[in-house]
């Protein structure tokens, strides 16, 4: 009876050993929408963040890492898509997060050729951006902006069929910082960071490769764990 208690009693203290290890506080919600930048350093982002917050971002099955250029199931695409998409998260009843990790510029800034429009033009786009804060607080939700990876204008538009240029980038990134920081919204300049780290950085037209992710997870997380440490 003796050795049956032992045994007994060493099995519970390795169950409770275990609940207490993997026990986490009551750590907030970041959910993360965004273009195939983001899908690519997302798992890297889950990773630097799990002592710090919950990870939640726009799914689907692989569809979208399938083409990266298209902005369908994970990937957030267009600022016109991006606040589509909030307007449904707000209608859903078991939606929650505590921190909405909003980016959307490169598809904006898209050109079926040098000489047409953009994507979604420059007016446009502000709107939308005033538009999705204006969502997102009434979700009752922090909202932290990252604003759009550099574009190389020679390498991106001799690798695929359509046309990004850097200057158009740089200028729909300023707007955007500006209206997030008129709006008293966080901004994360992923722009100037991955700067450095071009061109070898690249592995193609306009994604990164995998060490290069993992440093801007990293960026990423510390720069939200600040945010959320900050005390006004």
């Amino acid at each position: 009876m003796k050795l049956i208690y032992k045994s007994l009693f060493g099995s519970t203290s390795i169950i409770l050993l275990i609940v207490i290890l993997s026990f986490k506080p009551n750590l907030p919600k970041v959910f993360v929408i965004g273009d195939s930048i983001s899908i690519h350093y997302g798992p890297y982002l889950k990773k630097a963040l799990s002592n710090f917050f919950i990870y939640d971002r726009k799914r689907d099955k692989g569809e979208s890492l399938k083409d990266l250029d298209t902005p369908i199931g994970a990937n957030g695409g267009d600022s016109n898509i991006v606040l589509n998409y909030l307007k449904e998260l707000k209608n859903e009843s078991d939606f929650s997060a505590d921190y909405l990790l909003i980016n959307c510029g490169l598809h904006d800034i898209k050109r079926k050729s040098s000489n047409e429009p953009n994507q979604v033009n420059f007016e446009s786009y502000k709107k939308n951006l005033i538009k999705i804060i204006a969502i997102s607080k009434q979700m009752k939700i922090k909202m932290v902006w990252i604003n759009s990876t550099p574009v190389v204008d020679s390498i991106h538009n001799s690798k695929v069929p359509f046309y990004r240029f850097n200057k158009d980038l740089i200028k729909y990134n300023k707007a955007g910082d500006s209206i997030m920081l008129a709006s008293k919204i966080p901004v994360i300049d992923l722009y100037t960071f991955t700067k450095k780290f071009i061109p070898d950085g690249y592995q193609d037209h306009v994604h990164f490769k995998e060490h290069i992710r993992n440093e801007q997870a990293n960026f990423i997380a510390g720069n939200l764990t600040a945010i959320k440490n900050y005390k006004k």
